[in-house]
């Protein structure tokens, strides 16, 4: 699927929703390694960006979004519109990710 065919909208410009096939989503859980977490606590006390965190989190999402898109695809869409994230601790530096959207075949607007 084209990444120019997600969107956080409900509607992509150029195209018309002529089937809407459901929610799709992609769930990751992520946990912190001793090492990460005490590398992180330390560079807390420095203050700034805690690299480290940020590329889990980035990673984490992204494994997310590449499984809420082979969703998609698997139910046949070739966009997905209305696309979230959420996240919850599942334990203490244990994190679950969710994205999640509608599932939906796009045609181009013919004018």
């Amino acid at each position: 699927m084209e990444h120019h065919l997600t969107t956080t909208t409900f509607e992509l410009d150029g195209y018309h929703v002529s089937q809407i096939l459901g929610v799709v989503r992609g769930v990751t859980v992520r946990s912190r390694s001793i090492f990460g977490t005490i590398g992180g606590s330390l560079h807390t006390l420095i203050g700034g960006n805690i690299t480290l965190f940020t590329n889990l989190c980035e990673r984490t999402r992204a494994e997310a979004f590449d499984m809420m898109i082979a969703h998609a695809e698997a139910l046949g869409a070739n966009a997905v519109i209305g696309i979230r994230y959420d996240a919850a601790e599942v334990m203490g530096g244990v994190t679950e990710v969710l994205c999640y959207g509608t599932a939906v075949v796009v045609e181009t607007i013919h004018e």
